[in-house]
């Protein structure tokens, strides 16, 4: 085998799908088309400030977000990277309130993507990391296009899932179901090099990520784990160190790399997210397999994430996902302190 800085993500796209005979050469471009789709949008966010792609279109999206002139551009970056290859039958966007057809004109392939094309955009003023994150699943209709109800698949029925982070370097990291395995962007060939093979999670860290300007607005059970974590027991490895970007790409890599657990519960801060913030399609599951594949673990506060079936495109849950045992921490105390049905706080 070569040297793993000389391999390709193509090269070792097509190295697994050689162990799995299931797998084919449509699924493998797929993967490559995704891959080409975050180049061109690492290109664009690393020359933002001077192209003028910065800042708000003035415009809101279906999440009642100000969508950024680079969601707009990242958006159609995707679509147009996967809608006239053959090998994608529907896709969804959170930018989009409704599924995304293929064009008649175009024939429909075999899978579905799910993506943000930027999640943690609002930062990208300010220089922050931001990413892209992706969902692969197979057609299960039976029509010859694509159709919604392959779209609402649980995540454990994902084929693929992954993100791509542009910070100080450009990262691809995805899961196939056979381990998780990272690829940084070399700009000097337009190549994503293989740099981190394998990757597995700590089972416990020390670091915690939340937005704890909402912690009054969380459930006894909540509110106690952060201030158990934040308790001094040198021997358990406490008080944690709290490191919260409010970018959830950026926030779940560190702690993928490095172990610890993010967590965003429910509130009662704002009457439309009483369900959660993040999105189960576009944000929660695909992240939760490549948790779960790196010997981690992601969960609502109750059950596993990749076993939730969605009910609509923009459903939206509650996110406790990174090293094991963090997270089985998590539903310890909201076994114990909050209501077996929810754990929202009362009013």
């Amino acid at each position: 085998m070569p040297h793993r800085s000389l391999i390709t993500i193509e090269h070792h796209i097509m190295m697994q799908e050689r162990a799995h005979p299931g797998a084919t050469g449509e699924f493998t471009q797929l993967l490559m088309d995704i891959a080409l789709a975050g180049k061109l949008i690492s290109r664009d966010v690393n020359k933002a400030g001077l192209v003028e792609v910065l800042g708000s279109t003035g415009q809101l999206n279906v999440q009642e977000e100000e969508v950024q002139k680079l969601d707009e551009f990242a958006n159609r970056t995707l679509i147009q990277s996967l809608d006239h290859t053959g090998r994608v039958c529907i896709m969804a966007s959170e930018e989009d309130s409704k599924a995304i057809e293929i064009p008649p004109h175009y024939p429909c392939g075999h899978y579905t993507v799910a993506f943000d094309p930027l999640d943690g955009s609002s930062n990208i003023d300010a220089n922050v990391p931001v990413g892209t994150i992706f969902s692969i699943h197979r057609k299960i209709s039976k029509g010859p296009r694509g159709e919604e109800e392959d779209l609402l698949q649980a995540g454990r029925k994902q084929v693929a899932s992954g993100y791509i982070i542009y910070g100080s370097a450009t990262m691809m990291v995805y899961t196939t179901g056979n381990g998780v395995h990272g690829f940084t962007l070399d700009p000097s060939v337009g190549e994503f090099l293989l740099s981190h093979p394998d990757i597995m999670t700590p089972g416990r860290g020390r670091i915690y990520s939340a937005n704890e300007s909402n912690y009054h607005f969380w459930s006894e059970g909540i509110r106690n784990y952060i201030d158990y974590i934040k308790t001094v027991d040198k021997a358990s490895g406490r008080p944690y160190n709290a490191r919260y970007i409010g970018s959830l790409v950026a926030d779940f890599h560190r702690n993928l790399l490095m172990g610890g657990v993010f967590l965003y519960p429910a509130d009662l801060k704002d009457a439309k997210k009483t369900s959660g913030k993040l999105r189960l399609l576009y944000e929660a599951a695909p992240l939760a397999f490549v948790a779960e594949q790196a010997g981690g673990m992601a969960t609502d506060g109750q059950s596993n994430i990749l076993d939730i079936e969605p009910r609509s495109l923009h459903q939206r849950v509650p996110l406790f996902i990174g090293s094991h045992d963090d997270v089985n921490d998590i539903h310890r105390f909201i076994a114990q302190y909050d209501d077996k049905k929810d754990y929202l706080p009362r009013q």
